[in-house]
């Protein structure tokens, strides 16, 4: 016995197995599965870690975070890395055009010990949505924050990002 399907339901055949893969298969992306070999802390040093979530419906803006007002890396869209600091208190910032509170982050680090900083955006701070009499143009300003985030918690978004890598930061900080 012969069946004549037609083009579209054929079509739909196709696209409902392709739907089943893919959910099969899981559509969020899973933690990086590999350990890559971070250094331990260098003795008479510490450690601050910096990242950063990879979302396509945020800014992909590259802004530098800054130790103390120099400057210290850039902000990767989902990446993460580290600098090994001399212990002290450092004024952690990331460059933004809007102006929020509680936008940085003040830390007080001892030898061996270890910070995560996460940065994260608000894209609708400065905002324009313009239309009607104005023109029909739009426009947005980024913001951005720097939030401490609790050891268990950056590990796991960590996860999600891709490793730049780290160093010393060999730069000389101002004294805050």
């Amino acid at each position: 016995m012969t069946t004549n399907r037609n083009p579209l339901s054929r079509w739909w055949s196709r696209a409902g197995a392709a739907i089943f893969v893919l959910a099969a298969a899981g559509c969020t992306p899973s933690p990086a599965q590999t350990v890559l070999p971070v250094s331990p802390i260098p003795p008479q040093q510490a450690r601050i870690w910096f990242y950063r979530d990879l979302d396509p419906n945020h800014t992909q803006a590259r802004p530098y975070l800054r130790l103390n007002g120099a400057i210290a890396a850039i902000s990767e869209p989902g990446g993460s890395f580290y600098r090994d600091v001399a212990p002290g208190h450092y004024h952690i910032t990331v460059d933004s055009y809007g102006v929020d509170f509680d936008q940085d982050r003040d830390v007080d680090l001892l030898p061996g010990q270890e910070v995560f900083t996460k940065v994260v955006s608000n894209d609708n701070w400065v905002d324009f949505g313009g239309g009607g009499d104005m023109g029909g143009g739009s426009f947005h300003r980024d913001t951005f924050y720097v939030w401490a985030i609790a050891p268990p918690l950056a590990h796991r978004e960590m996860g999600y990002t891709r490793f730049f890598g780290g160093g010393t930061l060999t730069a000389a900080l101002p004294a805050r």
